[in-house]
């Protein structure tokens, strides 16, 4: 099932408001041709429909989930760690991005004017669908509830003059979640695909990660508790880099769709 969040003008039986619903329509049916069902309530759940069906043309989506935290690993991908002189880290390294940080599709990442490098990494991201606290690696996946395609935008030149990582990705608009997300979904080998104004610059597969989503939650769940709707960001791929305003930013990702943001200025 696509679930998504998005705003909506209204019908005879809802006012005009947010909701959830579930996306109607064949994976490769244009976005014109898709119908968005109303979920009563949340998808936290059994799933039940309000009746209220609207076309996606006639919605606005907005960030599939408002997360109380974002936690996102580090040089998860070998390639990637290489490229930018790094060690492959012998246990996952983890940090966090705000909530203030989320956007949906369609929103504009804006390049802080402190920064003179900004670049894209596009990753897969898990929603927490179920509290998570000590589990093991075998049952970490029962606690996922559907997954989304993420970039984790970062001002790489203050991540190196850092050496932590909150400020470089911790931005308004530097955490894009989208277009919505999928449950059911197996995360073991997806293709994940970036595309910087229609030029591929990423084109890697899930299996490449050095730890797995199993072993993220695992050891994130020993760390910290995870909340129903906590996001984790899984890695980038290798092919990371630069983006300026005037750029459009895709990050595809297999059994998922398409998160597209431009780049603007401040």
């Amino acid at each position: 099932m696509r679930i998504a969040r998005f705003v909506h003008s209204g019908s005879a039986s809802a006012p005009a408001g947010m909701s959830w619903g579930a996306v109607e329509g064949s994976d490769g049916a244009s976005l014109d041709a898709l119908t968005v069902a109303a979920i009563d309530g949340h998808p936290f759940g059994p799933v039940t429909y309000t009746g209220d069906r609207w076309a996606l043309p006639d919605v606005r989506l907005v960030a599939p989930i408002l997360p109380s935290k974002v936690v996102a690993l580090g040089r998860n991908y070998a390639d990637h760690a290489k490229e930018l002189g790094n060690d492959v880290p012998e246990t996952p390294l983890i940090f966090l991005k705000p909530s203030t940080s989320v956007i949906g599709s369609g929103d504009p990442i804006r390049l802080p004017p402190s920064s003179a490098e900004v670049h894209f990494e596009g990753e897969l991201a898990a929603v927490i669908g179920r509290p998570a606290r000590n589990v093991t690696r075998a049952e970490a996946l029962e606690h996922v509830l559907a997954y989304t395609v993420a970039n984790d935008v970062t001002a790489r030149d203050q991540q190196r003059s850092d050496v932590q990582f909150t400020r470089a990705k911790g931005y308004d608009s530097f955490c894009p979640l989208g277009p919505w997300m999928v449950t059911g979904l197996d995360p073991a080998d997806l293709r994940l695909t970036t595309r910087v104004n229609g030029e591929v610059k990423q084109d890697g597969r899930t299996s490449q990660m050095i730890f797995d989503l199993a072993r993220q939650i695992e050891f994130v769940s020993g760390v910290m508790t995870l909340l129903p709707g906590d996001v984790l960001l899984t890695g980038t791929p290798a092919g990371v880099g630069p983006i300026v305003a005037g750029d459009t930013v895709s990050v595809e990702i297999e059994g998922i769709g398409t998160l597209t943001n431009p780049v603007v200025a401040p």
